[in-house]
């Protein structure tokens, strides 16, 4: 019997069908079962309220530019204007440190004192729209909303719902052409 009930919890804590709460629960029972028929919200996308406000501050910092998409970039140093900027499947050399908004670093090729080489193709969508905007030599400020980061989900040490902001240097690159 014992091993029945360790099943069966188990496939709880397992099951995001089972495990998943309600949006709203529409009665709560108290320590002495009494019931309460009172609403209760249950946030549906935690950190989702902090993150667009954060955004909507940031967005009104100097230097701060925002795109149609919500991604928002400050030019830290620019490179040559004329240079070349990376395009899908272009080969990218760049360093880059990636943090949430409370400091916390989750990764850091500047700590690992070796940039990354790497295809264009497969980052976040912020990494996505803004490397091609880049030219070689610049350094940008990347603040990524959760839509083009890691959104609800969230992955690994980012939390659901999470602003990421990003220091990257584009440090050269290769066409694919």
């Amino acid at each position: 019997m014992k091993a029945l009930a360790l099943s069966i919890a188990a496939a709880l804590l397992v099951s995001p069908a089972l495990a998943a709460p309600a949006k709203i629960k529409t009665a709560t029972q108290s320590k002495v079962g009494v019931t309460d028929p009172r609403p209760v919200a249950v946030p549906e996308n935690p950190g989702a309220e902090a993150a667009a406000a954060f955004l909507a501050q940031n967005a009104k910092a100097p230097g701060v530019i925002t795109t149609a998409s919500g991604l928002q970039y400050k030019v830290v140093h620019a490179g040559d204007p004329k240079g070349p900027s990376p395009k899908l499947g272009d080969a990218i050399k760049v360093h880059y440190e990636g943090k949430l908004l409370d400091g916390t670093v989750f990764d850091s090729s500047f700590a690992r004192g070796k940039p990354m080489l790497a295809p264009l193709g497969g980052f976040v969508p912020a990494w996505m729209e803004a490397l091609p905007m880049m030219h070689v030599g610049d350094e940008w400020t990347l603040y990524v909303p959760p839509a083009l980061g890691y959104g609800p989900e969230g992955r690994g040490p980012i939390p659901a719902n999470s602003v990421m902001v990003f220091r990257v240097q584009l440090l050269g690159m290769l066409s694919a052409d």
